[in-house]
């Protein structure tokens, strides 16, 4: 038995009967050149195979009595890997949309907490004899577990010690924060300048400090139903921009997806004056704890330039916000989040969500409008059983008042971006998937025009294909 850290049951409490806390991703595949097919079977014995290296596979939730401390995991002694391993087939040849309303239903649909907390798809008959494979486990599970390891008979003895400990360390955590609070009171009278119309004059400049996020057509109630889309780019030409510009490369990142959103939201008549808000996760793991188990995140807020109608200004003031948000982020001590998460009593925070979700507040008063995220992958060749991964598109969370995610990942010279939306909040994603590589090809002939050198082409189709020639769109990524 292991016990989870407050910040992995966090993710527990947070779900809803609209929103789920598991995160996916889709890995396109050619199997061509694999020794053998990629059959349902052939990938249950790969996943067999690999179960002792990841043993929270296998493991399932036990919750202490009245909600008094963080769960456990424990073996599960009925784990069936042929429940978490199955199969569907798309029509042949099984188009792009096939795919993304197949992966949209899958990621929709909640884990049952009474098994090990994943599962696995194989998807067959995909255009151009391709495969896919979509996973999803739940945040809780993803970087394992981490605590002490008690048996049964001290699960409500461990409790009753934390419940203890806790008035100490209600004033060692309230004195953290005081300490922490000065660096925050910037971002703080931003928000209630915001709520007080102050600072709205013509010609100001963006803020250190986002202000109170704008609302938008995706910031509102979300519905049990998703929608998702892929795109890939060049990971040269996001380098080439990177380097005419001297920004980093999430910095273009943000600056696509700051251009994406405000032609959707110009799409929809819904595009703010002031720039949108966007939630950045954030590693905090140290060296010294890179092999630990555990989640270690935190977040930061920056302003999403997606008042600028100038693509190259757009990356500038991409660049200005992060940095502002990096020295933000930086001023707050990496183990605050977890000192508060761990202190935290499980039942209380489950009620204390679902009383904010009933409320709406999070719909009215949303903290940011956005989630962007871009995770570094392997820039090497990846196989699953012998079959050549070509892309893999991430499917994330989406939350209350929080109905559109973008995240990326780097693998083998491209970016692949994978975009989560609530279906009824952004039935039209794919086109703001479209919007993303469109973004990107303006920013490249900035950056060769800046250069006097010839970009590349922004994008190409997924799945290994040659890049198409710039100024026509990306192909989506089935």
């Amino acid at each position: 038995m292991q016990q989870l850290s407050g910040l992995d049951a966090a993710f527990l409490a947070l779900e809803t009967a609209h929103t789920t806390g598991h995160v996916g991703g889709v890995s396109v595949l050619d199997p061509r050149e694999a020794p053998e097919p990629l059959t349902l079977a052939r990938l249950t014995e790969v996943f067999e195979s690999r179960l002792p290296l990841v043993p929270v596979l296998r493991r399932k939730l036990l919750n202490v009595p009245l909600g008094l401390d963080q769960p456990y995991w424990i073996d599960d002694p009925d784990f069936d890997i042929e429940y978490h391993i199955r199969e569907i087939a798309l029509p042949r040849p099984g188009s792009d949309a096939q795919l993304s309303e197949q992966v949209a239903r899958l990621h929709a649909r909640p884990l049952d907490r009474s098994r090990p907390l994943w599962e696995t798809y194989l998807i067959t008959g995909l255009a151009r004899r391709r495969a896919a494979v979509y996973t999803k486990i739940h945040h809780a599970a993803i970087d394992g577990v981490s605590g002490a390891e008690p048996g049964p008979v001290t699960l409500v003895t461990h409790a009753a010690a934390r419940l203890a400990w806790w008035p100490v360390e209600t004033v060692r955590i309230a004195n953290e924060m005081m300490r922490v609070l000065p660096t925050l009171a910037p971002f703080a009278g931003a928000i209630a300048g915001g709520m007080l119309g102050l600072n709205r004059g013509d010609g100001e400049v963006i803020p250190t400090a986002p202000g109170l996020a704008p609302p938008t057509p995706f910031n509102r109630p979300i519905t049990p139903h998703r929608r998702v889309a892929f795109r890939s780019v060049d990971l040269d030409v996001v380098k080439a921009v990177k380097n005419a510009h001297g920004v980093s490369v999430n910095d273009v990142v943000l600056a696509m997806c700051a251009g994406a959103l405000r032609r959707w939201l110009t799409d929809h008549e819904a595009l703010p004056e002031s720039p949108l808000v966007a939630m950045i996760p954030v590693s905090v793991r140290d060296p010294a704890s890179k092999g630990a188990l555990g989640n270690k995140v935190s977040a930061m807020l920056a302003a999403l330039p997606t008042h600028a109608s100038d693509p190259e200004n757009r990356l500038e003031l991409a660049h200005a916000a992060t940095q502002a948000a990096k020295a933000q982020q930086a001023a707050i001590p990496q183990g605050l989040v977890d000192q508060i998460t761990d202190f935290a009593m499980p039942a209380l925070t489950a009620r204390a969500a679902r009383v904010v979700f009933a409320t709406g507040l999070l719909n009215r008063l949303p903290p940011f409008n956005v989630t962007i995220s871009n995770v570094p992958g392997p820039n090497v060749p990846v196989y699953l059983g012998g079959a050549k991964l070509l892309a893999h598109y991430p499917v994330s969370v989406i939350t209350a008042g929080q109905g559109l995610n973008m995240t990326v990942v780097g693998y083998l010279g491209r970016l692949h971006f994978g975009l989560t939306g609530c279906r009824e909040l952004v039935p039209d994603i794919d086109r703001l998937a479209s919007y993303l590589v469109d973004e990107l090809e303006l920013l490249a002939k900035a950056a060769t025009h800046a250069s006097g050198t010839k970009a590349k082409p922004a994008a190409g189709s997924s799945g290994g294909t040659k890049a198409k020639p710039a100024g026509q769109r990306a192909a989506p990524a089935g």
